[in-house]
């Protein structure tokens, strides 16, 4: 069997889009209640508040010359579902979330606890870039390296 190889010295990048919802306080526990209340405003709530987050994983990385796939798409997705997705959507992400207890839940938090968690599950020889918006026009970006 012959195998046509597409090969490319330049590395190629595959994203995969998911959504989840979840509620969080921001709130840090080295600065006072009146600290906390004037840097985070209304995210302060002590009752909590929601977000539709978006997340952009994004894996880069030199396509398989055999397979044609720098990685299968539908295995990134699992990925992401069961690791990431099943663990942060529709839950309070200060008090269900083991990696987000003992850190305030902020957007840049919670990407670093993403890209932590798709790291391990993701071949070390491809990059993973996570980017996470918390509304439409906030979002961060997480390069890991």
């Amino acid at each position: 069997m012959h195998h046509e190889s597409q090969s490319t010295p330049f590395p190629v990048s595959v994203y995969r889009k998911e959504h989840f919802n979840a509620a969080h306080r921001l709130h840090s526990p080295l600065l006072s209640d009146a600290e906390n209340k004037v840097i985070f405003g209304k995210c302060n709530n002590p009752l909590y508040h929601g977000h539709n987050y978006e997340l952009l994983v994004k894996v880069t990385g030199f396509v398989d010359p055999v397979t044609g796939y720098l990685m299968d798409t539908k295995l990134l997705s699992r990925i992401i579902e069961e690791n990431v997705i099943e663990k942060l959507d529709h839950k309070n992400l200060n008090l269900e979330v083991e990696e987000l207890k003992d850190t305030n839940p902020t957007c840049e938090n919670i990407a670093i606890v993403i890209y932590d968690i798709l790291r391990a599950k993701i071949k070390s020889d491809l990059k993973l870039k996570i980017t996470l918006y918390e509304t439409e026009r906030n979002f961060v970006e997480y390069p890991g390296e």
